[in-house]
């Protein structure tokens, strides 16, 4: 199988690069390492160093929710975060990270406020949407940008 056809996707659990043929991220892939499930259409938890390998290489586009637990409008839009991600299982990643425990990353991230939305795709933050939204607008902004 070529190269090409092979994308790295980064464990959201164990944080371990994992290389998936591209023709099988319908068939829940899941870790060579710790067995979680890779591409399953649900939002994953980073924590720092999960967050740095998935945003700076993994073959899917990454659309990283930067939240804080005492924010009404990150809850709210919590349950939309997570309906966006079933909708785009197979085409991108759908993660959080908590801000509270890690301001070093949100530091870093240049985020003003949150909820805030960053897109990633090969390597690179491709655009940003700011503010709690419905998961229509989510799965928009993510078609609209990651390709």
């Amino acid at each position: 199988m070529p190269v090409t056809d092979a994308l790295k996707l980064t464990c959201a659990s164990c944080g371990q690069a994992n290389r998936v043929p591209a023709a099988r991220l319908a068939d829940a892939p899941k870790c060579g390492v710790c067995g979680s499930v890779l591409v399953d259409g649900k939002v994953a938890e980073l924590d720092a160093a999960t967050h740095d390998k998935v945003t700076r290489g993994d073959g899917l586009p990454v659309l990283v929710d930067y939240w804080a637990p005492w924010c009404g409008p990150c809850r709210v839009m919590a349950p939309e975060f997570a309906k966006a991600a079933g909708a785009l299982q197979g085409e991108a990643r759908l993660m959080k990270l908590n801000t509270e425990d890690h301001p070093q990353i949100s530091a870093r991230a240049g985020i003003r406020g949150i909820p805030a939305l960053i897109l990633y795709r090969n390597g690179r933050e491709v655009a940003r949407l700011a503010g709690a939204r419905p998961a229509a607008d989510i799965i928009a902004f993510v078609r609209q940008h990651a390709r």
